[in-house]
């Protein structure tokens, strides 16, 4: 066999394939997410958005057989969950858009938006709530992804302006988990006490022991040197529901 041949062989069978092309919701947030603070925050264009380009990559992701997803490594099960969550999270947004202020506009009891089924993914009718919490939490043990799901929220963490991938998940969840406890309008260091997001409140069981883990990122939260952050008291700071949309200037 020609050794160019052997070459080529060994070549593909070498490189992993890609499971899912998340290219058409790259192309769209790299033109609709307005980077903010060094990445600290984002705003997007909602009013912006090439609605059938978005509707098409829904439609394939609500194309995917639980049995196709099951086969693929845990990065990129993780990789198309986070961008799933996003990308309907900004459906949902645009079905009443321009006039909305936040996503809470749906409801807390009737017509919550994050317990509503509006989606379909794996193969069964699926909520927001479904992917972060029955799918991501669940099954991946993974903190990170709540600097990575973005609920069109002011208070949450910035959306991405690029999608997620299983080849550089890893670097993408830590540098999302640097920008957002660097941001010390969310969480910070102030008068002895650590102020940090709500976020460290409702899911604390994902961050325990929560004062270990923010030891890990002491001096992006501010915290002098001589300060031992187990002993810091915690105080966690309102969370901001505003939409997270381009012509507001809520933010910053």
């Amino acid at each position: 066999m020609d050794a160019r041949l052997v070459f080529t062989l060994l070549l593909f069978f070498a490189t992993p394939a890609v499971a899912f092309d998340h290219g058409a919701w790259d192309a769209l947030l790299k033109k609709n997410v307005v980077v903010l603070d060094d990445g600290k925050a984002s705003q997007f264009r909602y009013g912006e958005v090439d609605r059938k380009a978005l509707q098409s990559y829904l439609k394939t992701l609500s194309g995917v057989s639980e049995e196709e997803f099951k086969g693929w490594p845990k990065e990129e099960q993780m990789a198309f969950l986070i961008n799933a969550y996003n990308a309907f999270a900004v459906e949902k947004i645009l079905k009443r858009y321009p006039d909305i202020r936040s996503i809470w506009d749906f409801g807390k009891i009737f017509g919550n938006p994050f317990k509503d089924e509006f989606f379909t993914l794996l193969g069964r009718r699926m909520s927001l709530d479904g992917i972060e919490h029955g799918l991501l939490r669940k099954n991946y043990r993974e903190p990170r992804v709540h600097y990575a799901v973005n609920c069109a929220s002011v208070g949450c963490p910035a959306l991405r302006e690029e999608a997620y991938a299983a080849a550089r998940l890893e670097r993408q969840l830590e540098q999302q988990a640097v920008r957002f406890l660097s941001d010390r309008s969310r969480n910070r260091y102030r008068d002895g006490r650590l102020e940090v997001s709500k976020i460290f409140d409702w899911f604390k069981e994902d961050f325990e022991p929560r004062q270990a883990y923010f030891a890990r990122y002491a001096t992006l939260l501010g915290v002098p040197g001589g300060a031992h952050v187990p002993d810091l008291p915690l105080t966690f700071l309102d969370y901001d529901w505003s939409l997270n949309d381009s012509r507001s200037s809520s933010r910053r």
